[in-house]
């Protein structure tokens, strides 16, 4: 009887220490914009956008000077976040998919998506113990087997596409499956309110459905993308904006308030000191579209200046970073993963062949090194490659450009004819990369694809960009 007895405590004192080690892990909520500009928040300058919530985690944790995402669309970037990894690698690269926000989809259809022997950061997690959910834009594939069900998470409230309306469609004639609203697998729910708001509730939902254990969310919004749809509310506290300016900032307004209702959560719930909370944004802003600004940075969504891939970027974990911090090494969000692995008490060397990097030692001062001394950017011919402060833009129909962007932001002055050493060896670089890299999936499709090409060289001077501002002044 007693040996039973002994056996019951050692039970319960090893279920104690379980339940003990799993509170201990930090929940992890990853906020994500789309196509929001630069110099679109308080946090980065802006005194026209409204963004207090932000601006609060701004201080409240750390503010990266120099975030990147792995591409300046949608898709590819989504794809190089999830995976913590360059996309090319397992040849997702050229087009911003999945296909059916092009005029010829029918030709792309279901094969567009994450390749599913890829691991996604959801994955990872979920193996060391956490619940995950996923709101909002997936835009990783529309086809069943590309689902966030069946890439890690749990529980899903969202669409599949690209870009959809705010409200609730009516009537679903002409909206294709992929754009309507579902509720984890095949349970097509329309939202009960402006989209943004609906999907802060969810994840408020979630969070308070399993506080009592690690949880991830990937919370990522579709705001502020096309198309400009805004509450009258919100619209109303910009009285002195106009156009789709006007829109981008209310739809900003929204964008903040449902971040700060997770937040507020996370505080109400005691959960916060030992939660990490991301927000970033998936490219650049396409100004031309949404009258986004990515000023001081030249360039736009889908090109690839600054303006097309450096994006806000901002960490809190209040029981390991200090507040209030700003970090200037570049870094990307293919560096989330092996961070939230790391975090979650995941050892990397375990990470199947990533490319990003924990961010952990670097962001405490353990390491005082560039968490990346080569980062590297690339659509069919045109490519990137930075090499820490140079940056090397190669074209298909020009030559290529050399830039110190330790001394030149907004990329006017290129070096190329003053430097041709640097700019052959970093050409070597380039290619030495582009050989490691898969033939890209869709290719033989690919001439099916409309090309945003013209937005390749907009926006190249940022006073021109402030004279195309002045029709919303």
């Amino acid at each position: 009887m007693k040996n039973i007895e002994y056996l019951l405590v050692l039970l319960l004192l090893v279920s104690c220490q379980s339940e003990s080690r799993a509170q201990d892990k930090p929940n992890i909520i990853f906020l994500f914009s789309d196509d929001a500009g630069y110099a679109d928040f308080g946090f980065h300058g802006s005194k026209i956008m409204k963004t207090p919530n932000l601006d609060k985690l701004s201080n409240q944790g750390i503010r990266f000077t120099e975030g990147y995402v792995t591409d300046a669309t949608c898709g590819p970037s989504r794809a190089g976040l999830m995976t913590g990894k360059y996309q090319q690698r397992f040849g997702y690269q050229e087009i911003n998919v999945p296909g059916y926000m092009s005029e010829n989809s029918k030709f792309l259809g279901d094969d567009m998506g994450l390749p599913v022997d890829q691991v996604t950061m959801a994955d990872y997690l979920k193996n060391l113990g956490y619940t995950n959910a996923m709101y909002g834009k997936w835009h990783l594939g529309n086809a069943d087997r590309f689902h966030p069900l069946r890439r890690g998470f749990d529980e899903f409230y969202g669409f599949r596409g690209g870009g959809r309306s705010y409200f609730p469609y009516k009537d679903f004639k002409g909206v294709h499956h992929d754009n309507k609203m579902e509720r984890n697998f095949g349970n097509y729910e329309e939202p009960e309110g402006y989209a943004t708001d609906v999907f802060a509730d969810e994840a408020v939902s979630f969070i308070e459905k399993n506080k009592d254990k690690p949880f991830f969310i990937y919370l990522a919004f579709n705001a502020v993308h096309t198309p400009m749809e805004a509450t009258e509310e919100d619209l109303k506290k910009f009285p002195n904006l106009k156009g789709k300016r006007k829109e981008v900032a209310a739809m900003t307004l929204s964008l903040d308030r449902a971040c700060g209702k997770v937040m507020d959560k996370l505080k109400e719930l005691g959960l916060d000191e030992n939660t990490i909370v991301v927000f970033s944004n998936d490219n650049g802003g396409p100004t031309d579209k949404n009258a986004s600004l990515n000023l001081p940075l030249s360039g736009t969504k889908s090109n690839h200046l600054e303006g097309g891939f450096r994006v806000p970027y901002l960490i809190k974990w209040p029981r390991k970073f200090k507040a209030c911090t700003v970090y200037n090494y570049p870094v990307s969000t293919f560096d989330l993963l092996p961070t939230f692995y790391a975090a979650a008490g995941g050892d990397v060397a375990d990470l199947e062949d990533v490319d990003g990097v924990n961010l952990i030692p670097f962001v405490t001062g353990v390491n005082k090194a560039r968490p990346h001394q080569d980062l590297f950017w690339k659509k069919d011919v045109r490519a990137v490659y930075r090499q820490n402060d140079w940056k090397l833009i190669r074209f298909a129909d020009r030559p290529a450009e050399l830039y110190d962007l330790s001394k030149d932001l907004t990329e006017q002055n290129d070096l190329a004819a003053e430097h041709p050493d640097r700019l052959k060896s970093m050409f070597k670089k380039l290619w030495e990369w582009e050989l490691t890299l898969e033939r890209p999936l869709w290719t033989l499709k690919q001439q099916f694809e409309k090309y945003d090409t013209n937005r390749m060289d907009w926006f190249r001077n940022p006073e021109l960009v402030k004279k195309y501002m002045e029709k919303y002044d």
